[in-house]
């Protein structure tokens, strides 16, 4: 793994454990259940896979950058929508949780090419 790879990796490791501990302070966080499902819903966007690679690839991605949690962060506090700000740190979560294990924004060559490198085991 490249030295690049790894700092991109670390970076998800860090927005994920702030993410998670700006959740877990929240005054009127979801119930754990909910934020559980709340959290691996961007995950739905797997399906748009079955409309083709580059679909699929456009889909995760839209769902998988750090920007839209962040909008919805900074939009649910400048409004005061705690549920609006708890979205998006949760979205924020998934996301630095994906890269930080390795699942990249999604190339259009196929799932497994990613701005990381190639995931999944490789058949050699």
């Amino acid at each position: 793994m490249n030295y690049v790879i790894r700092w991109q990796r670390f970076e998800g490791l860090i927005v994920f454990v702030a993410a998670v501990l700006i959740y877990v302070n929240l005054p009127t966080a979801l119930p754990w259940w909910l934020a559980i499902l709340v959290f691996f819903a961007p995950d739905l966007s797997f399906f748009a896979y079955l409309f083709g690679t580059k679909v699929g690839a456009f889909a995760y991605n839209l769902v998988h950058v750090y920007a839209f949690g962040v909008v919805f962060l900074a939009l649910g506090n400048l409004l005061q929508l705690e549920l609006m700000f708890a979205l998006g740190v949760l979205w924020l979560a998934h996301s630095g949780f994906d890269r930080m294990l390795g699942y990249g924004l999604k190339l259009p060559e196929g799932f497994n090419k990613t701005h990381l490198g190639s995931v999944g085991v490789s058949k050699s």
